[in-house]
C-alpha cells in the first residue's frame, strides 16, 4: 500500500513537472518558425533553460500541487492504467512514423528539407495522433492518481494544445506541404476520430 501511494504520488510530480515543456516548445516554435530556423539546434536549449526552471518550481511546490486526492475507486486506477498503456503504445506508434527528427521537431526548426507527409496508421485516423496520445496519457494519470492538479493539467493541456499548439503547428504544415496538406486536413479529423457507418 505505502509503495501504490508512492507509484501515484511519484507518478503525478512527473507528469506536472515534464508538462510545461509543451508549451514552451511547440507554441514558440510554431508561432515564430523563421526566427527559430535561424537559432537551430540553440533552441531547444532556450526551451530546456525555462522548463528546467518551470520543473524545479513544480518540484518546489509539489507538497501544494499535489495536497489534495480524490479516492477513485479501484475500478478507476484499472481503467487508469489500461488508458496509461494504450496512449503509451499510441505516442510509440506515433513517433515511429514520424521517426526522430519529426517527434523532436528537426523539421521545424531546421531549414526546409525534403520530408514526406505521414497519412497512414494513426494519422488515417485523426491528423494530431502524438496529442491525442499524450491527453489520453494526462487523462489516465488522473484517473490511476486521483490528484485533481492532474485532472486541471489535463483540461489545461486539452485547451492549449486545441487552441493554440495545433492551429500553429497546422499552419506550419500547410507552408511546408502546401495542397496535399490541405486535402488530407478535409479527408481526417483534427484529434477526435471520425465515426462513420458503411452499409
Amino acid at each position: 500500500m505505502v509503495i501504490l501511494i508512492f507509484v501515484k504520488a511519484f507518478l503525478a510530480l512527473v507528469t506536472t513537472m515534464i508538462w510545461p515543456v509543451i508549451p514552451l516548445m511547440w507554441i514558440p516554435v510554431h508561432f515564430a518558425t523563421g526566427f527559430f530556423r535561424r537559432l537551430g539546434r540553440l533552441t531547444y536549449i532556450c526551451v530546456a533553460l525555462p522548463w528546467f526552471s518551470a520543473a524545479c518550481l513544480i518540484f518546489l511546490l509539489r507538497q501544494t500541487i499535489l495536497s489534495h486526492q480524490l479516492d477513485f475507486s479501484p475500478v478507476l486506477n484499472v481503467a487508469g492504467l489500461l488508458l496509461l498503456a494504450a496512449g503509451t503504445m499510441l505516442h510509440i506508434w506515433t513517433a515511429a512514423l514520424l521517426s526522430f527528427p519529426g517527434i523532436v521537431g528537426i523539421h521545424e526548426i531546421s531549414e526546409p528539407q525534403k520530408s514526406s507527409l505521414v497519412e497512414k496508421g494513426p494519422f488515417a485516423v485523426v491528423r494530431h495522433p502524438t496529442y491525442l496520445a499524450h491527453t489520453m496519457m494526462f487523462l489516465s494519470v488522473f484517473l490511476f492518481t486521483g490528484f485533481p492538479a492532474i485532472g486541471i493539467l489535463t483540461l489545461v493541456d486539452f485547451i492549449v494544445v486545441g487552441s493554440l499548439v495545433i492551429p500553429l503547428e497546422e499552419r506550419e504544415l500547410l507552408q511546408r506541404f502546401g495542397m496535399p496538406y490541405r486535402e488530407y486536413m478535409k479527408r481526417v479529423p483534427r484529434l477526435v476520430p471520425r465515426i462513420s457507418h458503411k452499409y
